[in-house]
């Protein structure tokens, strides 16, 4: 099982095709990536990893829990893969770990792509992530699970895909990093805040936007684009909170066309 200072990670593609590293959101996870792997595989050498205390990373976290340790623990897996530069493809908390790479090590980033993301917790979101702590608090983690689609998914989506979506609430609670963890990684996201900032980004910057988004409101990601010099906003009309996996297929050719350009 490959690994690298505790973080577990997966290879895809060709050696020598250009390197893309795919930073997944709240839950963690690489697998989250499975439905865009294949497509972006075929011209680049795509890395999914898991975050630390998440998946099949080491699951202490040690000190404080940040985004920007996201950040560094993202520079401990490319110099262990010797990869001085990189594209970096973040959904929600993975993008914004990806900004604060972007402010902290500029050079290590060829393009960044942040998925429904935020400069600064919006009260919306605030309101989501005090509901879900509660279903974790008061009724546990397959409460917390069971809910967790009615914020990445548009309805008709989480109606057309039940069956799936309880076998993978199955998988999640085997796999389920605790409580405590689960509120840190929260705390971090709720800490986040580079609204003053934003002008210092000088990386490359595709800001993708789900105007249907439950989680998080796009005017968010489009203060995010309006802040970022160098900034491209790409709006999906329907996709949810997690568009990249709802409408895998529009997602890959859109973001593949954007890489390519």
């Amino acid at each position: 099982m490959p690994e690298a200072g505790g973080l577990h990670y997966e290879l895809h593609g060709p050696e020598d095709a250009p390197p893309v590293l795919l930073s997944p959101g709240l839950g963690g996870s690489g697998h989250y990536w499975a439905p865009n792997l294949a497509a972006l595989a075929r011209r680049h050498r795509v890395i999914a990893y898991d975050h630390r205390g998440t998946g099949r990373s080491a699951r202490e976290v040690p000190g404080d829990l940040t985004l920007e340790g996201l950040a560094r623990d993202m520079v401990v897996l490319l110099d262990a893969l010797g990869i001085d530069q990189v594209t970096l493809i973040g959904h929600a908390i993975g993008g914004m770990a990806g900004l604060a790479l972007a402010l902290a090590q500029p050079e290590r980033l060829a393009r960044l792509v942040v998925i429904n993301g935020w400069a600064k917790l919006d009260a919306h979101s605030a309101r989501c992530f005090d509901t879900r702590l509660a279903l974790l608090r008061d009724s546990g983690p397959r409460a917390f699970l069971h809910a967790q689609p009615l914020f990445l998914y548009p309805a008709q989506w989480i109606s057309d895909h039940h069956e799936a979506l309880q076998e993978e609430e199955e998988r999640l609670l085997a796999h389920f990093p605790g409580a405590e963890m689960v509120q840190r990684r929260i705390a971090a996201a709720r800490r986040f805040d580079i609204a003053g900032r934003l002008g210092e980004v000088r990386v490359p910057t595709l800001v993708v936007v789900s105007e249907d988004d439950m989680l998080v409101p796009p005017a968010q990601s489009e203060r995010l684009a309006a802040g970022i010099a160098d900034a491209q906003l790409a709006r999906m009309a329907t996709g949810g909170h997690a568009c990249n996996v709802t409408r895998a297929d529009h997602f890959n050719m859109w973001l593949l066309d954007w890489l390519d350009s």
